[in-house]
């Protein structure tokens, strides 16, 4: 804390420092929107030439120059696809003159205010005029791509991949990092995690209807939260001074997935409305429901007993899934005087996940006297005579809550010469389950006395496809044969994460003859509580059969009836608990050992210079992050079924500085260099002191001691900016990355943490290291010069080549490294969209590569888990009807593609995971009041 207030101090006297100003001198101020004053122009570029002063439009489009000596100057406005407009003004000895400028002219609504060349000439606008390296997704960006959420939205820039579940993305990657390395925040408030295991947000949560820009900043100034090596992905809702009119949206739609063949609703209303001239309140609502199925299949376990490979788990999965996604915003604007801004701004948004899963598992490898499976070249066939073949059939009858909220109050106060901005706020996330059955069940083991063999084939690796023959084949068919095992009854899974946090930041601007230099100082405090609560119950009943609760399947793979229905398992369950036994041994053990509670608290503070004139900008400074942990989580003693709490306490500070340049040799190109010290701080689930351990008395620790992931990153990049609605950009990219964290095998009999364990056990430690460097292309332009009817093309492409490679140990005792690609890394992504805008029409073909990555490591090489390389086509098509009326229509993942994930054991592919979803379509009506 001494450091702290060391550098609050130094701060504030810096600020004290106060040049005089000149003796005769005034202010410009105003305002800067399109022709038809419908939108503020945010990040338009407003110059006093005689001076070489600039200043970049707010997002309500307002500017301030202050301290300018009387006289005549001229004024000079830029904005991405609008002609540059100059006027001349007289500057008084004393006071304030307002200039508003109005860009675009005749054809202003069709350039800046709607449609695609509206979107890329704001986004091109606010990349070009930002303090650093960055890529912006704004409203009308959304809105033109079938993306069903924020996640997939952000795939389409440089640089970005997403991680799916289920064929719907989840979790963003930002140069090929872990999402665990990337921040997010929505109205300047850090979102916390719902799940309990992880720090990364889940960007599905967030319906895209409700926002008005992304941004993802890949390079970090000192007032900015320093824990992100990845890149800072900033969300930010409406606000009623985005706009110079009044807004009213609704939008209807229907959704139609050709597996499920349901058709179900989605709907969204946004609003944006002035109470009078520095009051107003914007909004929205948004509802979705998807239904949807996946088809899925499994393997595991490959292993090679001399005669051949085979996987010793395969699993056949059917999925049902009813997704609910509910979002809403508000936000109240006051302009308390002409110097000072005031917000209130709130998000709520719950994500409801139904899921039924119905799965027939073969578990092999239990052999008797040494005999093994037949192999003949990629077919495997397992005997009852041989081994026990077991056979699970089970249902996951699943319901999940996850929510986010947040609330801040904030305001910005510039007086052209000093600028204020400061903050309070509140963040909660939650991911609640109670009531569900996962699974339930039902067991048959063919033994050495009966008369089955399996049959596997292997030649589609992809697809490995079994058969069954034998006299007793029609027991594996048979419901009554296979008996009710056991009942997994999560009774409650609440997982909460939360943060309150006060931020300040102070500047006083100087004005030279070439320019501005503003010295700014401020601190943010943050105190975040994160808790983890399972209960779970293990029942049993052998009175219970999958006859009792049969269904019919819905899987287009291959048959796997007798399968259960989707909730008849629950209702047997639920409705004759009396019938049912208590295994109080295995419902201790599983609803203690995974219950932690961490309080994170951080306190930052930083000093920052900031030189800026028409030609160049240079930000830089330091900041500092101290960070107190407390942690606490159970050790269970199994034998004697005791738990007993524990706790830890850490602290430790970080120097972090920083700094960013930008150069514009020539109006057109802009020229950056980055260069800043950046952390992670480790998943609270890996830090807790928790202990768990598995049915074949595998341990796994948390580990307190752990240290947060460091980097020094390296941009430098050049963007140029045709004199259309354009621009050509490319950037390299560098990262050195220390203490990675990896999960290390602890062979047994051995001792952790003052347990003792016999099978081998796993803990997180650091140190393993990373390198990563990169190259991203960006192109995009509206292709106005072709003659009609081409005129109305619009190209945008993207290429990201990143190599990433790491070393991680493969023991405790990093006495032995392994080098790695870098896990969720892909070497090559490509982005392209070919758009079309003319009249009432509107077209856009987008499609999205990514090659294979690495997503898990094994404990060696070639246990490395792999997802193929994936690429998705969508299409969406729109027409105006009238001024407010919209139609449109949306196919998404036209060419039905699908996520496969391998090994490469024994110098082949095994198939781990294969999933298929086929195509989804919406159509549906915008309104505008």
């Amino acid at each position: 804390m001494t450091i702290y207030r060391s550098i609050l101090m130094a701060g504030a006297g810096t600020l004290a420092i106060a040049v005089p100003s000149a003796a005769f001198a005034g202010e410009i101020a105003g305002h800067v929107s399109d022709a038809s004053h419908t939108v503020a122009l945010r990040s338009a570029q407003v110059r006093v030439v005689e001076l070489d002063r600039v200043a970049v439009a707010d997002r309500d489009g307002s500017y301030r120059f202050a301290d300018v000596p009387a006289g005549t100057y001229t004024l000079e406005v830029r904005y991405v696809g609008a002609e540059t407009v100059r006027k001349t003004v007289d500057v008084p000895a004393t006071g304030e003159i307002a200039v508003d400028f109005a860009l675009g002219g005749a054809n202003a609504r069709e350039i800046l205010v709607i449609g695609q060349r509206a979107n890329q000439a704001s986004a091109l606008s606010r990349k070009r005029e930002a303090d650093g390296v960055s890529d912006v997704l704004t409203r009308d960006a959304v809105g033109q791509f079938p993306d069903q959420n924020v996640a997939e939205s952000l795939r389409r820039l440089p640089g970005v991949n997403i991680l799916d579940d289920q064929g719907e993305g989840r979790f963003v990657s930002v140069r090929g990092l872990d999402p665990e390395l990337n921040a997010t925040s929505v109205n300047g408030v850090r979102l916390p995690a719902p799940e309990s295991d992880v720090r990364s947000v889940a960007l599905d949560v967030i319906s895209s209807d409700i926002i008005e820009s992304v941004e993802v900043k890949k390079s970090l100034t000192p007032d900015m939260d320093a824990d992100t090596i990845g890149a800072s992905i900033e969300i930010n809702t409406t606000s009623a001074f985005d706009r110079k009119k009044d807004l009213f949206t609704v939008k209807v739609e229907g959704s139609y997935n050709d597996y499920s063949g349901d058709l179900t609703p989605k709907g969204s209303f946004d609003f944006s409305t002035r109470l009078g001239d520095d009051v107003g309140i914007s909004g929205g609502l948004s509802y979705y429901k998807r239904k949807f199925e996946a088809d899925n299949i499994e393997a595991d376990d490959w292993t090679d007993e001399g005669t051949g490979i085979y996987a010793q788990t395969v699993e056949y999965r059917d999925f049902d899934v009813e997704r609910e996604r509910i979002s809403a915003n508000l936000g109240l604007d006051v302009r308390a005087s002409d110097t000072t801004s005031l917000y209130v701004k709130g998000i709520f948004s719950q994500f409801d996940d139904q899921e039924y899963r119905r799965r027939l598992t073969f578990d092999l490898g239990d052999f008797k006297d040494d005999k093994l499976p037949t192999i003949d070249g990629a077919k495997a066939t397992f005997s009852s005579g041989t081994e026990r073949i077991q056979v699970e059939r089970d249902i996951k009858d699943r319901f999940e809550r996850q929510r986010i909220r947040s609330l801040v109050f904030g305001g910005e106060t510039d007086t052209g010469e000093w600028k204020a901005s400061y903050a309070a706020s509140w963040s909660k996330s939650s991911e609640v389950e109670h009531g569900s059955v996962d699974p339930a069940e039902f067991r048959r083991r063919f033994e050495d006395d009966e008369d089955l063999s399996v049959a596997f084939d292997y030649s589609n690796y992809k697809l490995p496809m079994y058969s069954v023959s034998g006299a007793d084949v029609g027991k594996f068919y048979d419901p009554a044969e296979y008996e009710l095992h056991d009942i997994e009854y999560t009774k409650l899974s609440n997982s909460t994460d939360e943060e309150y946090a006060l931020k300040l930041d102070l500047g006083r601007e100087f004005a030279f003859d070439t320019g501005t230099f503003t010295v700014q100082a401020g601190g943010k405090a943050r105190w975040r509580e994160k808790m983890y609560n399972k209960e779970v119950e293990f029942w049993e009943n052998d009175g219970l059969s999958l006859a009792d609760v049969v269904g019919s399947q819905t899987y287009r793979i291959t048959d796997i009836e007798p399968v259960a229905t989707y909730t008849g398992a629950t209702k047997a369950f639920l409705g004759n608990i009396g019938d049912y036994e208590l295994n109080d041994e295995d419902t201790f053990i599983d609803s203690l050992t995974d219950d932690y509670r961490a309080d994170e608290d951080v306190m930052a503070g930083y000093l920052m210079g900031r030189w800026e004139s028409s030609k160049l900008l240079v930000v830089g400074g330091v900041r500092y992050e101290h960070t107190d942990v407390t942690l606490r989580g159970n050790i269970v003693d199994e034998d004697a079924l005791i738990a007993t709490p524990i706790m830890y306490k850490r602290s430790y500070g970080d120097w972090l500085p920083s700094l960013n340049v930008r150069f514009e040799p020539t109006d057109n190109l802009v020229l950056r260099a980055a260069g800043y010290r950046s952390l992670v701080r480790p998943k609270l689930s890996k830090l807790a002191p928790r202990i768990s351990v598995n049915e074949d008395d595998e341990y796994t620790f948390g580990n307190p001691f752990l240290k947060p992931f460091e980097a020094w990153n390296f941009d430098l990049s050049a963007e140029y900016y045709f004199s259309s609605n354009g621009a050509l950009s490319g950037a390299f990219f560098y990262k050195d990355v220390k203490n990675f964290i990896v999960d290390t095998k602890l062979q047994g009999p051995g001792t952790f943490g003052g347990i003792d364990f016999l099978e081998d056990s796993e803990v997180p430690i650091n140190g393993g290291d990373g390198k990563i460097f990169g190259l991203e292309l960006s192109y995009s332009q509206a292709l106005t010069m072709l003659p009609a009817p081409l005129d109305g093309l619009l190209v945008q492409a993207n290429y990201t080549y990143t190599d990433a490679t790491g070393h991680i140990p493969v023991d405790k005792d990093i006495t032995d490294l392994r080098k790695i690609g870098l896990p969720t890394t892909s070497k090559h992504t490509f982005n392209a969209v070919l758009g079309y805008e003319k009249g009432p029409i509107s077209l856009r073909l987008a499609g999205t590569y990514r090659d294979k990555m690495l997503e898990e490591t094994g404990d060696v090489a070639e246990e490395d888990r792999y997802a193929d390389d994936h690429f998705q086509l969508d299409l969406s098509a729109k027409y105006r009807i009238t001024k407010n009326i919209q139609l449109f229509y949306e196919w998404i993942n036209i060419n039905n593609a699908k996520y496969t994930a391998y090994n490469n054991y024994g110098g082949r592919r095994n198939q781990l995971q294969f999933d298929e979803f086929n195509w989804t379509m919406k159509f549906g009506a915008k309104v505008n009041f």
